[in-house]
């Protein structure tokens, strides 16, 4: 399926800047807020339901130019427009 990007944000920052941001987030979908994300004159909000799908993916992105692999972890809310999510268990420790 075609994917539009509605906003992309990316920068290097300290970790706890990146665990404030996600306590934001984890407070708005805590208290069924709206999640807006605004940056550069850009902005979109979006209106996640009470059950939206959660991914978590860790890769490892191999260097083609034998540099140094890249390690990431990515943390991912969808939903389909109007639906809510499915049910599964989750632990992170």
């Amino acid at each position: 399926m075609p994917e539009e990007v509605l906003f992309k944000f990316e920068r290097r920052m300290d970790r706890t800047e990146i665990a404030d941001y996600l306590r934001t987030v984890a407070d708005s979908l805590e208290s069924g807020d709206d999640l807006t994300l605004e940056s550069s004159g850009e902005s979109v909000t979006l209106a996640p339901p009470s059950r939206p799908t959660f991914e978590i993916k860790a890769e490892r992105e191999i260097s083609s130019s034998g540099g140094p692999d890249e390690l990431g972890v990515e943390f991912e809310l969808e939903w389909d427009e109007g639906e809510d999510g499915t049910d599964g268990d989750l632990h992170i420790g």
